[in-house]
């Protein structure tokens, strides 16, 4: 029992599908139907991958803050002026860097 339906039913469904149909069009209309299938199984796939995504990111900038505030505190006066930090992404750079060597975003000056 599929659905709570018997084979008769099952039967007298595929006739009128076949009849509104019609044989030659039922391979492109299965066909139509499995890529409707397999896309929406792909969104729910990518939407969940999403979020997973958005979590680790999320903790991967956190320990990234992390250590810019350690190595900010280990840094004497004497070696701050020969580092710029990125403001995008916070990484320790050259004083002389035009662009950041983590993410490559333009340096301030």
């Amino acid at each position: 029992m599929i659905l709570g339906m018997g084979p008769f039913e099952l039967i007298v469904i595929v006739l009128v599908v076949l009849v509104i149909f019609g044989p030659k069009n039922l391979p492109k209309l299965g066909k139509s139907l499995g890529q409707t299938v397999k896309n929406v199984r792909e969104g729910m796939e990518e939407g969940s991958d999403d979020k997973k995504d958005e979590k680790s990111e999320e903790a991967a900038k956190d320990a990234e803050a992390e250590d810019v505030v350690e190595e900010s505190a280990d840094s004497d006066a004497g070696a701050a002026e020969d580092v710029v930090f990125c403001s995008h992404c916070g990484h320790k750079n050259e004083a002389g860097a035009e662009f950041c060597s983590k993410c490559g975003s333009p340096l301030s000056k």
